[in-house]
């Protein structure tokens, strides 16, 4: 079974998604890190996909799914697979249906619910060492001295991915599409809403369920 965890910028997706492949022993594939990892393996699909990334183009639907694909083919992803970063629109999502519709393979979905003024100011509170490069949260993880890092002693800083401008235009463009995502799995019957604000295990305990309601759970 092939389980998407959706979830706007911020949501918390990378986070939950470990903790659920670890408590059901299934795959975590995140697409970005898959992108990364078939290019500097030099593959096929990875030598396709640089070479519209470095052309500054999207890369086609149809390559990131035989990139999926081709990780799902692996031994540790042949029962169950947590699917992070992909489908990120409507489009998306029909390709995957039809790349894995001979296969048998069940295709479910589960949302991870924030309000938008959530996501802004997690994503706006993030601050990073300018030196050794970890990460704070002027909220959920401060650091000792307001704006040192407690590894190194350097300043931190707000990444300009992470300014109140740029932001809002990533949630603005990205929260539409997702919409219309999470309405496609909805309207076929394959979705589970879980609520994503809270302590981290509370989420991570009404995540398990909403697995275990679509089939996919110990």
């Amino acid at each position: 079974m092939i389980l998407v965890l959706l979830g706007a910028p911020g949501a918390g997706k990378g986070t939950q998604a470990e903790a659920l492949a670890a408590a059901t022993g299934a795959a975590h594939v995140a697409t970005g890190d898959l992108f990364r990892a078939e290019i500097a393996a030099g593959s096929e699909l990875g030598r396709s996909a640089a070479s519209y990334i470095d052309a500054g183009r999207l890369v086609p639907d149809e390559v990131t799914v035989g990139m999926i694909s081709a990780r799902l083919a692996q031994p540790d992803a042949a029962s169950r697979v947590i699917l992070d970063g992909f489908p990120r629109n409507t489009a998306q999502v029909a390709a995957l249906d039809a790349a894995f519709a001979a296969s048998g393979r069940a295709i479910s979905a589960i949302f991870l619910k924030v309000d938008v003024g959530i996501l802004t100011a997690r994503l706006t509170g993030r601050r990073v060492c300018s030196s050794c490069g970890r990460s704070f949260h002027v909220e959920s993880r401060p650091p000792a001295v307001a704006g040192v890092c407690d590894a190194c002693g350097a300043a931190l800083i707000t990444r300009r991915d992470d300014a109140p401008e740029t932001v809002a235009a990533r949630l603005a463009n990205q929260l539409s599409a997702l919409d219309e995502v999470v309405e496609n799995y909805r309207s076929s019957g394959r979705l589970q809403v879980v609520e994503g604000v809270g302590e981290i295990a509370a989420i991570q305990a009404r995540l398990a369920t909403a697995a275990r309601a679509v089939g996919f759970g110990s």
